[in-house]
């Protein structure tokens, strides 16, 4: 299956470097160009790509108000946002993850990082950078955020015992591997123990369900580490 990218930067040159970056892949390719919000809304809904990887600073409407938009019409489901901006501020990634980004990058990122994290986006799983710590991540998403649609608490009893808890790890920040190994199974069980409790909770993806973990409690925020 071919990854479909639409690139979203108001730089042209990056957008050009990206472009044939992605297009030597043989799974990926790039299906259009965007300079800003506006333009990346509007060519989404043309063209219904797999990933959209978007900037946030952009002249006019900005990445986060696009990646609002995109991840709230019930048209683009299956289209996640992957944001790489220069900018990695705890408050940009908090609000990237509550409006409904898969994954939060920075431009230092090395090209073979960008590539496997257009493919681990495209798997349906989260991804954030080095930068974006999962402490200062967690501290804001235990805010409530009034345009953010999220499960209330008593919805996890719709959840087996062992989904919750695989969720729990998963907003620790563990892969699937290591949620397999913590509890004895084969990552492609915990992967369906991932999946099961996004249907039920109406999670687009695990970063989504990794912000339901923390705003019903089932996950706590904990102090930095020295």
């Amino acid at each position: 299956m071919t990854i479909r990218v639409l690139l979203a930067d108001d730089q042209a040159l990056l957008r050009a470097t990206f472009r044939i970056l992605i297009d030597s892949c043989e799974d990926m390719t790039v299906v259009d160009e965007a300079s800003n919000g506006a333009e990346a809304l509007h060519l989404t809904r043309t063209h219904h790509p797999d990933i959209v990887l978007m900037d946030i600073r952009m002249p006019g409407t900005d990445g986060l108000a696009a990646t609002t938009a995109i991840c709230a019409d019930p048209e683009l489901e299956a289209t996640r946002v992957l944001i790489l901006t220069t900018f990695e501020t705890e408050d940009y990634v908090a609000q990237a993850l509550r409006a409904g980004a898969s994954g939060f990058l920075g431009k230092d990122v090395t090209a073979d990082a960008l590539l496997a994290a257009l493919r681990t986006v495209a798997s349906g799983d989260a991804l954030l950078s080095p930068t974006a710590t999962r402490t200062l991540i967690t501290n804001f998403l235990m805010s409530p955020s009034p345009d953010t649609h999220l499960a209330p608490r008593q919805r996890l009893t719709e959840l087996t015992a062992r989904e919750r808890e695989v969720m729990g790890l998963a907003a620790q920040g563990k892969s699937n591997t290591e949620i397999a190994q913590d509890l004895t199974l084969s990552p492609l069980t915990v992967r369906t123990h991932i999946h099961r409790a996004m249907t039920k909770l109406g999670a687009r993806d695990r970063a989504q369900l990794v912000v339901i973990a923390y705003q019903t409690g089932l996950a706590q925020a904990t102090p930095p580490a020295l």
